[in-house]
């Protein structure tokens, strides 16, 4: 039971006091008080109704309830709490001076003088305050790190709370740093983030309050389903996982929108309420280190790398014509320059990939393995074969295909939306950045296709009155007309296998590996991109290098290779 103020009036009532004082020291309430020589007739029990309840209530505790009255004559009240150690002598709660009892008055008396935490504050505690909050559990789903539990407030009843610790002083991080992360924090709030609720300092450590608070993350999701989606029925379960997929796209637009980007859009930065709310963390420094710190590092690393875009990786060209250019020599500026909203939109169309296969079962270690089928020695002391979605973009291509045709055999309506949702999905993991389309761009397809093929009125994030607003001015569209735009992207793609399919039996090679869907691209596209492939592997590097390696060389390049929150401007 945590005292807060309200708590202490309500329950420190008259009947209350009655029953913990001796049946004489009760009759003396309704006296006068002692020290009024006649000028007040408030009564013991008045003053402590008004001005002593938190008082009593430490003396209560102590098994002193008696002595209120002899502080009551000394004027003592609640506005002198707390009392210093060496001053609780002076209220000569026992006949000898007795340190134990010193000691725990002075302890006791912050139980009853709490501070709660509010919504965007922050509080420094002293030492020896109490800081009114549950301890829910101590691990995260998220991540295992001691760093990070879930706590609950007195004052926020049926809230839970991501709590992350981080150590102040010389060695570690300088309350300043600490604050400036926290001004930083708070500008980015959005529903589908964890966001700055509250933070606080005590005993050496600062403290920040998330919201919400991760039950599991995606990267969990691809090898355990968790109870809070088995509950469901497969009906809704698959509109869930479509409305993850919007809901997650459309927070990306919010970064972009902002001229930021999100810079480490993986499985583990892709988290889950209990109640199947899909957020995104990991999208700042502070945060990477804070949450990550009891990740392994070679799986975290490994993480990276698979999730990255190509341009993170290898030193590619910005568009296939490019590719062209760079055979003349290109600028200096044309072989740096990085685009992190591009770089975005492939990690996210990695995200959305497994969630498609989650819908097939084939989510997680199926799909890694179909991956790096053709890639299985990606360097000398290599310590895993490379399922990097970069790396195998040809084999990536063929589960598309193989998604696609698994959507034909099913019968229910979310599945016709699935073949529409992998031609965007192509588009977004186009190995050149200037070929993939903006957040926008996805934002609206996506949402055409759950309008349209996948029935779902009213995805999550999308506004309820019958028309979708996708923050483009004055631009609406109707369901209508989002149903006949996404059956349109639907025929697209199984008109483009169905070229492929002919161009393979006439022994033409326009996609790569054995089963892959056509690209959008061209033929020709195709073999600068296998080229271009082949080179940021090979040639640009000397010789073939692991892909621990490359994410080595990639870390050190400079801020562009690093996953935080960052102006994209």
């Amino acid at each position: 039971m945590w005292w807060d103020d309200d708590t202490i009036e309500k329950t420190v009532t008259k009947q209350f006091v009655c029953s913990r004082l001796s049946s004489k020291a009760a009759d003396r309430l309704d006296r006068p008080l002692g020290f009024g020589d006649d000028l007040t007739d408030c009564t013991y029990w008045e003053w402590i109704e008004e001005k002593s309840k938190k008082t009593f209530l430490v003396l209560a505790d102590l098994g002193l309830p008696n002595h209120i009255f002899d502080l009551v004559d000394d004027s003592l009240d609640d506005e002198d709490l707390p009392i210093a150690l060496d001053q609780v002598a002076r209220l000569k709660l026992t006949p000898s001076k007795d340190e134990k009892t010193a000691k725990k008055f002075y302890h006791r008396q912050f139980h009853y003088l709490l501070r709660p935490l509010q919504k965007g504050g922050h509080v420094d505690y002293d030492d020896v305050e109490v800081i009114p909050l549950d301890v829910v559990d101590k691990k995260h789903a998220g991540s295992q790190s001691n760093h990070v539990d879930k706590v609950e407030l007195p004052n926020q009843p049926g809230s839970v709370f991501c709590r992350c610790r981080i150590p102040l002083g010389s060695d570690h991080v300088s309350s300043e740093e600490f604050m400036s992360e926290i001004n930083g924090i708070k500008e980015v709030q959005n529903q589908h983030l964890l966001s700055y609720w509250a933070s606080y300092t005590h005993k050496g450590y600062g403290y920040i309050l998330f919201t919400p608070a991760s039950e599991f993350s995606l990267k969990s999701l691809l090898t355990t389903r968790p109870s809070c989606l088995k509950k469901l029925e497969k009906k809704a379960r698959r509109e869930v996982v479509m409305n993850w997929i919007y809901c997650l796209v459309n927070t990306m637009c919010f970064f972009h929108d902002r001229r930021l980007s999100h810079g480490n859009i993986r499985p583990s930065t892709v988290n889950f309420t209990k109640n199947n709310l899909v957020f995104f963390s990991g999208f700042r420094p502070f945060l990477i280190s804070t949450l990550n710190s009891a990740i392994d590092d070679t799986s975290l690393d490994k993480e990276i790398y698979d999730y990255a875009a190509p341009e993170k990786v290898f030193s590619a060209p910005s568009s296939s014509s490019d590719a062209i250019h760079r055979s003349a020599g290109p600028s200096n500026h044309q072989a740096s320059s990085f685009n992190p909203h591009a770089a975005d939109v492939f990690s996210l169309g990695c995200v959305i990939l497994e969630l498609l296969s989650f819908l097939f079962k084939k989510q997680g270690r199926p799909f890694a393995a179909h991956r790096a089928a053709k890639h299985r020695a990606a360097g000398r002391g290599s310590p895993f074969p490379d399922s990097s979605f970069h790396a195998n973009l040809g084999q990536v291509e063929s589960w598309l295909a193989q998604l696609a045709k698994d959507a034909l055999k099913k019968d229910d309506q979310v599945f016709r939306g699935v073949a529409p949702m992998l031609y965007v999905v192509q588009t977004m993991l186009a190995f050149y950045p200037s070929e993939r389309p903006t957040a926008r761009e996805v934002r609206e397809r996506i949402c055409q296709i759950l309008a349209g093929p996948c029935c779902i009125p009213e995805p999550h994030c999308v506004r309820q009155d019958g028309n979708w607003d996708f923050g483009m001015g004055s631009l609406r569209l109707s369901a209508a007309s989002m149903t006949s735009i996404a059956s349109s992207s639907a025929r697209s793609f199984f008109s483009t296998q169905r070229k492929s399919a002919s161009q393979e039996e006439n022994g033409k090679r326009g996609s790569r590996g054995s089963g892959g869907s056509a690209s959008v691209n061209s033929s020709v596209r195709e073999t600068e991109r296998e080229a271009a492939i082949s080179r940021a592997r090979n040639g640009s590097h000397g010789s073939q290098k692991s892909a621990q390696q490359i994410l080595n060389q990639w870390k050190a390049s400079g801020p562009d290779g690093k996953g935080c929150l960052r102006s994209a401007g």
